[in-house]
């Protein structure tokens, strides 16, 4: 889960979140269609109604976008890989799976829901524009521009590149075709940063030619998508890394036990500074009663700190998302993206062995991947 991300809601139990980016993408967008767009257009039209049209335009074009995310999310969930969150960006949107895919056919599915909702989102503007330049003037215009964007966004979103939908389609043909998800990402994440490349340049070309605003627009695109491309491979290549591996292999195990009364400034001063020590187990007459994380002792005011205890921040036994050691590391991967606790302690007979935290589980997926190398 991201934490330049503002949370807007569940629907359908999928989390709808808001990047900060999208704020500037729709500052641009309204003032680009209050200035430029709907001017021009629409030369009669007062500079006021010009603004209003452009603000809801740009809402009903976030709204599209939405549209087509949950058209991934349904279909991906009616293949047993249930979406956890989508996330709008400035470029777009993103939906967050469980898990990958488990065949070709679910890939396939799943990566054409999003233009084939766009395409649908296009022809019912497009209708709608078509019928109403008598009746409805201002819904006429509305409409015009968002059945361009949406038939624009479905076939941007078809080009032949990962992440994008045409690079998941192309890659479920591959995987098909060769049996091998890792084969068919690694094509796929490599032809779409070869399409990023070439929009960089296509965006650098445009402002040479002195129209920055779009070469700029392409450009950002072009470096977002090629970033995604890259990073979508390796989280690939870190699932597969953890399949098969369980918790007790990944887990650290220091995880000094202090009493419950014991006053942060104490274990800052005695344990975690002279020893590098970040988890703790907060114990009671030999029973665990909860966790303490050095990042919550750091949230708490330094000068609080000798009258703070253990017990006042520590996460309660009965509040630990706890896992068994023998859980499967690619589970624990899921729990953690899902914004469960970080770190997830790890319990057997009572008793806590450890916690899976986030940069120990990558350390352990790094050394893997390495182990394995490229297949």
């Amino acid at each position: 889960m991201s934490s330049s991300s503002v949370r807007l809601g569940r629907l359908w139990d999928i989390e709808l979140r808001l990047d900060y980016t999208l704020f500037l993408g729709i500052i641009l967008l309204v003032y680009s269609l209050a200035v430029h767009y709907f001017p021009y257009a629409h030369p009669g039209w007062a500079m006021g109604l010009c603004w209003l049209m452009a603000a809801i335009t740009a809402l009903l074009f976030i709204v599209s976008v939405l549209g087509h995310e949950l058209a991934h999310s349904l279909v991906s969930g009616a293949f047993g890989m249930p979406a956890h969150d989508i996330t709008l960006y400035i470029f777009g949107g993103v939906t967050q799976i469980r898990r990958e895919p488990r065949s070709p056919r679910a890939e396939l599915w799943m990566a054409l829901a999003g233009p084939v909702t766009s395409a649908l989102l296009a022809g019912l503007f497009g209708l709608i524009w078509l019928l109403t330049p008598v009746v409805a003037p201002l819904l006429n215009a509305l409409a015009g521009w968002l059945a361009q964007i949406n038939l624009l966004m479905a076939l941007f979103n078809l080009l032949p590149g990962f992440p994008l939908d045409g690079g998941r389609v192309l890659r479920a043909i591959i995987w098909g075709l060769t049996g091998s998800l890792r084969r068919a990402t690694r094509v796929a994440s490599r032809l779409g940063q070869i399409i990023a490349f070439a929009m960089i340049l296509g965006g650098i070309w445009l402002v040479f030619r002195g129209a920055w605003a779009n070469g700029l627009w392409v450009a950002f695109l072009g470096w977002f998508l090629s970033d995604a491309a890259r990073s979508s491979y390796e989280q690939l290549r870190i699932r597969e890394a953890l399949a098969g591996h369980s918790a007790r292999e990944a887990m650290l195990i220091d995880c000094p036990a202090v009493p419950r009364r014991l006053s942060l400034d104490a274990i800052v001063e005695h344990i975690a500074r002279p020893y590098g020590r970040r988890y703790f187990s907060v114990e009671e007459a030999g029973q665990v009663q909860g966790l303490l994380t050095l990042a919550a002792i750091q949230r708490v005011p330094p000068s609080d700190w000798p009258a703070t205890r253990a017990e006042d921040v520590m996460i309660p036994r009965e509040q630990l998302k706890r896992i068994d050691p023998a859980e499967k590391l690619d589970i624990v991967l899921d729990r953690l993206v899902e914004g469960e606790v970080n770190p997830l302690p790890v319990f057997e007979n009572g008793l806590l062995l450890g916690v899976v935290a986030w940069d120990n589980l990558l350390a352990f997926a790094s050394d893997m991947v390495n182990t394995n190398g490229e297949r």
